[in-house]
């Protein structure tokens, strides 16, 4: 304690850690730039990195010309920026004109476009299981992101590399990240090759065209989950014309304390023990979506509620939401922080690395964009009350405005812990019966509920061209606020 020290990163050694364990993982570090050391030649290395008055020391044997390009593959590298090794010039991997197999633009043009497409997503997935180790492409799902199955930059340049010389194509670095899937990959060298230029990093810019001014945004699908068993938009319609009474007592599979909650007096009490509730709010098909039992453990259970509801909607409306892959959908999410999970700060036992993205409201909408692979707007909005339908309203302004083609709008809460009858109990602002009775003379305060609801918008040209079904049209809508009313948090 209090004496210098220096710390060593060891690169790869010969037959020894992970290239010993390892079969082929020699091989791969070479292809990669990554030369794996003698020992007695690291050892000589240990004493020099003594000597030196360096609290910090790389020790690795690197193939500059090899391993420079596969390290800057998707940023430059300030590190290496002083390095007159690294300086050295070096033909870029992507400069090369690899030849090619010769009868593969023949065998392309004899298969029919679905036939093509199976070829072509074969191809690749028999390169990234070569790259990965395995031995054939079988082990491999094809639309499951290359990242998810193991592919970080040194391998996706390698597996670049490998499509480049089969293709004959010249590929840029980023070709994993930016196709980053085997499905997405495959019809991206189908377009190459086909010389179609589809892609949007190929296609010649056109005149842009926007919506018509006049052009309303209606619903076309819609999906939601309610208090009183309400699973779709037909049980919402069948609870209010029949006036149903969805408030219900407290679960008691929430982990809640609920003596405390009924202790008059206590730090945790609540004035009602009653409200809205989601009693079937921690089920989830984790494997349906292609998430980890893991993963889906840490995600707020308003996150899985997104995603349910959204796929639901897209179906609803006629969609297949398979085929939304790669579209401008925009999502457009009301969402709020609920508490879901151990404080961040708190140390966890197996240090899970999903309890960020997990609980932040932030990535509610990024979840069903990246889940989905949609690539329009993805917004999470909380002003509270007004969540959803700020939420919607950004969502129309956008599809008016041409930023997406097709928008997927709602909100959901799912309370996880009971802070909101606990510190609205302390406002004096909780109805004792956990029930709201707006502009009665019996009002006594606010009740709680829960819920998700998300709806498929589309402008109404492109609903009626493709034969959606218009459910409703939104003719307008503004976002404003109250200034200085009855109250911070009083209702408008």
């Amino acid at each position: 304690r209090g004496r210098t020290a220096t710390s060593i990163a060891w690169g790869a050694w010969s037959g020894a850690g992970m290239v010993g364990a390892t079969p082929g993982q020699d091989a791969l570090l070479r292809r990669l730039g990554v030369v794996p050391m003698r020992p007695d030649l690291a050892v000589s290395a240990l004493q020099q990195a003594l000597d030196d008055d360096e609290t910090a020391i790389v020790v690795a044997d690197l193939d500059w010309p090899r391993f420079l390009p596969t390290f800057t593959a998707t940023r430059p590298s300030p590190l290496l920026s002083a390095l007159p090794e690294a300086a050295r010039p070096a033909a870029p991997a992507e400069k090369e004109s690899p030849a090619g197999d010769p009868g593969l633009s023949a065998r392309l043009v004899d298969l029919s476009a679905r036939e093509r497409s199976v070829f072509l997503v074969e191809l690749v997935l028999r390169e990234a299981a070569e790259v990965l180790g395995h031995t054939s492409g079988q082990a491999i799902v094809a639309d499951q992101t290359f990242r998810d199955i193991g592919f970080d930059s040194f391998t996706a340049v390698e597996l670049r590399d490998r499509i480049a010389r089969t293709t004959g194509l010249t590929l840029p670095a980023t070709t994993v990240f930016d196709h980053p899937s085997a499905l997405r990959l495959a019809a991206h060298l189908g377009s190459l090759l086909d010389g179609a230029g589809t892609n949007e990093d190929t296609a010649a810019p056109g005149a842009p065209v926007g919506p018509a001014a006049d052009d309303p945004v209606v619903i076309v699908g819609m999906a939601c989950r309610y208090p009183g068993g309400v699973t779709g938009p037909e049980d919402l319609w069948r609870l209010i014309a029949e006036g149903t009474d969805a408030i219900t007592p407290f679960p008691a599979d929430r982990g809640w304390d609920l003596a405390a909650l009924s202790a008059p007096g206590g730090s945790g009490f609540s004035t009602t023990r009653s409200g809205g509730f989601l009693h079937d709010a921690g089920g989830f098909d984790a494997d349906f979506f292609g998430i980890s039992p893991r993963e889906a453990l840490t995600m707020d259970p308003q996150q899985r509620l997104l995603l349910e509801t959204s796929w639901e909607a897209l179906e609803r409306a006629g969609i297949d939401p398979r085929a939304t892959r790669g579209s401008r959908t925009g999502v457009f999410a009301g969402v709020t922080d609920q508490g879901y999970g151990p404080p961040l700060h708190q140390p966890a036992e197996d240090g899970d690395p999903y309890a960020l993205t997990g609980t932040a409201a932030s990535v509610a909408s990024g979840r069903v964009s990246y889940v989905l692979g949609l690539e329009g707007p993805a917004l999470s909005v909380d002003t509270a009350c007004s969540s959803s339908l700020v939420a919607m309203h950004l969502a129309a302004q956008s599809l008016r405005r041409d930023e997406c083609s097709l928008a997927l709008a709602g909100g959901v809460t799912v309370m996880a812990t009971p802070g909101p009858f606990v510190a609205f109990t302390r406002q004096g602002g909780l109805s004792p019966d956990g029930r709201c009775k707006s502009f009665s003379q019996e009002a006594d305060g606010t009740g709680w509920s829960e819920g998700v609801g998300m709806l498929v918008l589309k402008r109404q040209s492109d609903a009626r061209r493709n034969g959606h079904r218009i459910l409703a049209v939104l003719r307008g809508s503004a976002v404003n606020q109250d200034g200085a009313s009855n109250g911070l948090t009083a209702p408008n």
